[in-house]
């Protein structure tokens, strides 16, 4: 059963049966607008609760590899002197 309401702003439109009455009374776009927001919640839900792959940065909370060696081999060199030029050296192996 439909049941309106008269505010200051316009006139509500709700349901107070517990059947779906209410999916009968509506024209199209308010039927598409809530199968949006029913897919969202979908959405929003299977992601909350599916399986995730692992991730090392994200489980381990460290981005470092394996210890088994490193992914890639380079290094960093950092060289300060006083009254020197700070340099910065990058090697690729």
């Amino acid at each position: 059963m439909l049941k309106t309401t008269t505010t200051g702003f316009g006139t509500i439109i709700y349901c107070t049966a517990a059947r779906l009455d209410c999916l009968a009374a509506m024209d199209w776009q308010q039927a598409v607008s809530l199968l949006i927001v029913a897919a969202t919640a979908g959405l929003f839900l299977w992601a909350r609760f599916r399986r995730r792959k692992f991730s090392l940065e994200r489980d381990t909370h460290c981005g470092c590899a394996s210890p088994g060696g490193p992914a890639s081999k380079s290094s960093i060199i950092f060289r300060a002197r006083k009254g020197e030029r700070p340099q910065i050296v990058v090697k690729s192996r």
